[in-house]
Order: structure tokens, then sequence, then C-alpha cells
């Protein structure tokens, strides 16, 4: 033992572990060779993580973890918590952020109606920057590079005549930023999304009645200005009827290829399956409680649409709608559920069967999946449809209409409805695609929708859903920290974002978040002065984070880990700690 160095029970040490911050508990260990015997004891971190960070104890270490210790420091010193810069460049609400897949570059939107490329090099710096406004446009709202990173997919809100507003969608090769195409792209919060390479997603929305609505989802060809006298540029993907003023809402496409080689698994039994294939030994893991089994998961609100290709089995509907046709009866109900009743009734039998199998047969699939928001009671978006991409329907080559479709078949079926009861304000994929997280502000519980044109109250707290996308099964409780307060009627999008290891989510509190995914706790608050719009991670450098927000400013935060690195030096233990040793030894 280090001469001077007192000789503490393992007891006391473990109770002055619990009353140090992190920064203490990870230099204490240099101090004297008792700390360093101490912080070699798997038992006493394993301790010390399940009470400072208040998981439960059924939660086990993470899968790609060696030890104790090493978990305690990685939720430490690598989550994106420092901020480094604060870009200022916008002059008006900053919306959304992107990064481009190599993380050299990325982009922001604002309400001041530019798109901004950024060069995300030592010290981030301005690169270009787009106005929209002389095509018409009042302001950028989402941007998204394409695979290799050579076109970059902005979405914004288009002024049309007589002050009507829909959206646009513009394609800005990332060569030499000049603007390639511009699509309409309606309502404008669809936000359109790249499909591969060259072809992007949008919408469009067709009025039958006051309350019922078609979406058009059209594949589009970025090069239309070059390629349009020659090739078919566009072409028709899916026509969905919508009731009670739903609309299908922020589109995104989700690659199922890598299904069956997640980056991370959530589902605790999985993870315990896959590890005993490869198994770790590892001398100071407590076996009795490692392998205990978790509790399995709540059974998810998803909901399997029924099969409408054929004559549908309640024959009610028909008998009400002929009683009412011939005056036999009058309709005990509004004109709104009436209006829904004869939508229901016309499209049973003109809309294309879903698929027999959602999920791929093979992991090597070049299967795709639509993902987006919609509803069935009310216009708020509160359902999560998908529908899926058939390798034959990713070009833009054939008939414009569409394919293997009969005369008599109008719609298209959702092949999967996920129901999130409550408004959702944000989605977004991990990294490998196989789990869906969303952003929601929960209805009240047992809560009756009677006019679709008012929804039901919506909680301040955000609800942050995961999604499993090879069982459609929600796979973790909800995430929660965040808040928002805006009112159903003027609620608006928050933009969330997914790294390996960790999920961080904007709020109207003046805060961004950072969850860990694995044990589902919030690390960290990231401080704003006013609505956090967007959050980004880099595809490349998860301990990167940047943060937009109505305080017009883009806030970088790295780790610091990272920041140490930066600057060459390591951080000392504090005053405190060492006044404490120099205490002891005189």
């Amino acid at each position: 033992m280090d001469a001077g160095c007192p000789r503490l029970p393992d007891s006391v040490l473990f109770e002055i572990f619990l009353y140090l911050d992190h920064a203490d508990v990870l230099s204490v260990g240099l101090v004297c060779q008792q700390w360093r015997a101490v912080a070699r004891d798997e038992f006493l971190w394993k301790e010390l993580f399940y009470r400072y960070y208040r998981v439960s104890r059924d939660v086990p270490r993470h899968p790609g973890a060696v030890s104790w210790y090493d978990e305690f420091q990685r939720l430490y010193d690598t989550i994106p918590c420092v901020e480094v810069q604060a870009l200022k460049e916008h002059n008006d609400q900053v919306l959304h952020l992107s990064f481009s897949h190599s993380g050299c570059l990325f982009a922001s939107c604002s309400k001041d109606c530019t798109v901004k490329i950024w060069s995300n090099e030592l010290d981030i710096s301005l690169q270009h920057s787009s106005n929209m406004r002389p095509y018409n446009w009042s302001y950028t709202q989402f941007s998204q590079f394409n695979s290799d990173d050579s076109l970059l997919l902005v979405s914004g809100v288009f002024v049309g005549p007589h002050n009507s507003s829909s959206g646009e969608i513009a394609v800005i090769s990332m060569e030499n930023f000049t603007l390639l195409s511009r699509v309409r792209n309606k309502p404008y919060d669809v936000f359109g999304c790249w499909l591969n390479e060259t072809n992007l997603i949008s919408g469009n929305l067709h009025r039958i009645g006051r309350i019922t609505s078609c979406s058009v989802l059209w594949l589009n060809n970025a090069f239309q200005g070059i390629e349009s006298e020659n090739v078919n540029v566009v072409k028709r993907l899916f026509k969905i009827q919508n009731l009670n003023a739903s609309t299908i809402r922020t589109v995104m496409v989700a690659d199922c290829s890598r299904y069956d080689s997640p980056d991370l698994l959530l589902d605790y039994e999985e993870q315990l399956a896959a590890s005993s294939t490869c198994p770790v030994f590892d001398l100071g893991s407590d076996s009795e409680e490692e392998e205990a089994k978790p509790k399995p998961p709540p059974e998810p609100a998803v909901q399997e649409l029924p099969d409408v290709g054929g004559v549908p089995a309640e024959h009610g509907l028909q008998q009400l709608f002929d009683g009412i046709m011939e005056g036999r009866m009058r309709p005990a109900m509004t004109e709104t559920e009436l209006e829904t009743k004869v939508a229901e009734l016309f499209v049973r039998n003109r809309t294309k069967p879903p698929e027999p199998s959602l999920l791929p047969a093979d992991s090597n699939s070049k299967t795709k999946y639509l993902i987006f928001t919609t509803g069935c009671l009310t216009y708020s978006p509160h359902q999560i449809g998908i529908k899926r991409i058939l390798p034959h329907q990713m070009t833009t080559a054939g008939p414009v209409l569409g394919e293997e479709r009969r005369s008599d078949e109008f719609f298209d079926s959702l092949d999967h409805v996920i129901d999130i009861h409550g408004h959702i304000i944000g989605m977004g994929l991990s990294p490998d695609h196989r789990y869906l997280y969303v952003n929601s502000r929960a209805w009240p519980r047992d809560c009756v929708i009677s006019d679709p044109m008012q929804p039901p109250p919506i909680a301040e707290e955000i609800d942050l859903h995961v999604f499993d996308l090879k069982t459609m099964k929600e796979v973790k409780r909800a995430l929660r920290a965040h808040r928002a307060y805006t009112p159903n009627e003027e609620c608006f999008f928050i933009f969330l974002d997914v790294s390996r290891d960790f999920v961080a989510s904007g709020a109207e509190d003046r805060h961004g978040y950072i969850w860990d995914r694995h044990y589902n706790i919030c690390l960290a608050k990231l401080q704003h002065d006013n609505v956090v719009n967007s959050v980004a991670f880099s595809p490349v450098e998860q301990e990167l984070l940047l943060t937009a927000s109505d305080d017009t400013t883009i806030k970088v935060w790295r780790s610091p880990r990272a920041v140490r690195i930066r600057q060459v030096r390591r951080p000392q233990p504090r005053k405190l700690l060492f006044s404490w040793l120099l205490n002891q030894k005189s």
C-alpha cells in the first residue's frame, strides 16, 4: 500500500463511491493501491452501477461490455454532453438537422428559408447556403442525403396561388450545389425521403369528401429535367384512402436486409440467446443474477389488418346503407359519421389486399418498408402505417399508374398498422433499421372520439416508444423525461435521432435529451434558450451530437473523452478530493 494511504474497509470505500461524482469515481483509482484494487472489484462496480444509475436489477449488462467498470466509464465518458461550439449563421428558428452518411457534412433547415451545408472538420464551418425564397418557399423544414452523399433532398413549405400552402421537394447536387429538380409534395408534412440513390418519394392529397381523402405516394427520379424527354421520371407507388380527416405524413424507408444482424438487440432474451452462441469469459460476472430471465415485454398495440380482398363479414353496413338510400329508415348518425360509413363501404371491395406476409423470406432480401404516420379516428396522426415495397417497385420504369392492379382496385391496403393512442410528434430509425423510435403525446386513457375534428387533449409528457420492425412488437417501456406544451391543434414535429448505443430527442422544455438504448435511462439534458426542434448524431462518431433550436442556434456537443482527445490533456481530479487525500497523509 502507498505510504500514508489509510486502510479502509471495503464497505466504507463503497459508501464513499456513492457520494463521488463520475469524474472522481473514475480518477480515484489512480490515487493508491487500495483504490486500484477496488477498481478491479467487479462486484463493487456492479453494485455502484445499479445504484448510481438507478437501473433495474433484472436488466443485464450491455452485451458489448467486458466489465462493469468499463460500463460505468462508458456512460460517463462517451455521452456527447459537453458544448464545444455554437453556430449562429441562421437568423430564424432552426427546424432540422441531417448528417451525410460519411459524417463529413451536415445540412440544416430553418424558418429563414435557407438550407445550409456545413463541413464537419476539427472546427465546424459553413460551406454553402441556398436561399429558397426565389422559388416561393416560405421556409425549409427537412433534409436528407442520398446513400452515396451525392444528392441532398430538401423539403419545404411552398406558397401557392391565393397564399395557399403545400409542400415542395428540391434536389441539390453536392458536387456544385446546383438545383437539379423540384417536386410538389402535399401535404407539406409528408416531408419526403430517398428510396435509393436516385429515386425519392413524395406525396399528394386528393379530397373526396369533407373528411374523406386519398393520399397518393409517388416515386420520382431526381434528374427529372435531364431525363424526362426519354424515360419515365415519375410513377405512382401507392394510393391509400384516408378516413375521418386523417392523412399520410412523415414518410421514411426502412431497409430489411440487416434485421438478422442488428447493431444492438434490445430484447434481453434475444441478447442471452445470441451471447450463448459466442460466450465471453468474465470472472467478474455474477452468473446467478446475469442469467435470470427478464420479464416478457408488454403486448404491443399492433393491429393486423383484416382481409379486405373478398366479401366483408359485416353485412350490416351494406343493409344500413341500402335502407337509408331506399328511405326505409332514417340514419341515426351525424353527417360526418354517415360520410365515414359510406367511405368504408365504398373502399371495402375496391382495395388491393395486403401482402400475405409482411416479413421478408430471407435476411438478404432487398425488400424495404415504407413507414408513415396516419390515423383512422381523427386528423391528428395516431397510427403508424407500414407498407412493403417490392424490388420491382423501386424504379420509375414501367407503367406510370402502377402495376398489377385490376380496374376495380382503386386503393392499396396497409400491410400493418401500429396504434399509438396519442399524437405522434416524431419518428426515427436505428442505424440498422431494426427498431423504430416514436415520440408521442398520449391521449387520456379510455377516451372516446366522437368528432374527428375534435381530437382528445394530449399530455405534456412525451413518451418515446420503441418497436421491433422484425416482430412488429413494442420491445421497451416508453422512455420519458422530455416535455411539450403546444396544444393538439397546433402540435408540431420534434425530430429524434438514434445511434448505435444512444437515442436523442428535442423537446419544448428548452432541452435536448439523451438516453441509453440498452438500459433505458436518461443520461443528459442539453440546454438551449428555446424549443429544441431537432437532434442529429454523427453516423460515424456517436460521441458527436448536434441540436437545433428556436433560439436560432445549432449547438455542437462532444463527449468528455472526445474533448480530452481534442485538447490533448487529461482531466484533473477535483480539488476537494485532493484536499481529502492530503489531510489523510498529514
